[in-house]
């Protein structure tokens, strides 16, 4: 994974943040069974894959492991990392892999967890999740776990987690991460208002750019829009759309809807 948990891959699986509109509903891939002949041996492994290619804090926690282990690991969770965008259910596979010979290691749970997040599994990410927090993960993982109590249904248990001590401490783009999700419960109670009220505390920043932002901006726009307010969800669409640099989200098209 990347020394910067919301960078580029690194060999380890980036924290992927939730979306917008709540979990990460739009990818519906499902993870192969357990009990594939491939995922007993683990899924092949390019041999351009080197474990030196896995971020150094993440190869810090495989030195518990004898040197061949820990190779075995590392590549798996270099490929997971690389594949978790293109093809999340591969990267499941490698991350499952890694966890056969390392299942006590926080970041090889965190791996699958979140490789399970971009599945759609939201039951496995949570487990999985729960897990590396408890091994004591160095990840802010609150608002993955929280999207993920939405993705099992539970939006009043995603609000509980905000109010947590853990959840005070987060701060920048892990506290908005957090906000993001905690307004999609709301959403999903069918309190607009209250959800409206989270993103504005504080009131999101127009000039922001960047993943985080561009999301921000866009469940601002989706509360506004479920409150009657078009115009003003408009503008806030378009200032999702000016801060997606990364083209993470529909906000063109949702401008033109509106138009």
């Amino acid at each position: 994974m990347a020394e910067d948990r919301r960078g580029g891959n690194n060999g380890r699986p980036q924290r992927s943040a939730p979306r917008s509109s709540g979990p990460n509903r739009a990818r519906r891939a499902q993870p192969r069974p357990d009990g594939d002949a491939r995922q007993s041996a683990g899924p092949p492994l390019p041999e351009r894959i080197e474990a030196r290619q896995l971020a150094p804090d993440v190869r810090g926690e495989l030195t518990t492991l004898d040197k061949s282990s820990a190779d075995y690991v590392a590549r798996h969770l270099v490929a997971a990392g690389e594949l978790l965008d293109d093809d999340p259910a591969a990267a499941l596979e490698h991350a499952r892999a890694a966890r056969t010979r390392a299942g006590r290691i926080a970041a090889v749970r965190e791996a699958v967890g979140i490789a399970a997040y971009h599945c759609g599994d939201w039951a496995q990410a949570l487990a999985e999740l729960r897990a590396a927090r408890r091994m004591g993960s160095r990840s802010p993982l609150l608002a993955l776990i929280a999207d993920c109590e939405r993705g099992v249904g539970r939006p009043e248990r995603a609000i509980e987690l905000a109010r947590s001590p853990e959840a005070a401490q987060l701060t920048g783009d892990d506290a908005d991460e957090l906000r993001i999700v905690v307004a999609g419960a709301r959403s999903d109670l069918g309190q607009h208002e209250q959800a409206l009220a989270v993103l504005s505390s504080p009131q999101p920043d127009p000039s922001r750019t960047g993943q985080t932002a561009a999301r921000l901006f866009y469940m601002y726009a989706e509360t506004l829009l479920a409150l009657g307010r078009n115009d003003d969800a408009r503008q806030w669409f378009l200032h999702a759309a000016t801060a997606d640099v990364d083209g993470l989200t529909d906000a063109e098209e949702r401008i033109t809807e509106l138009s």
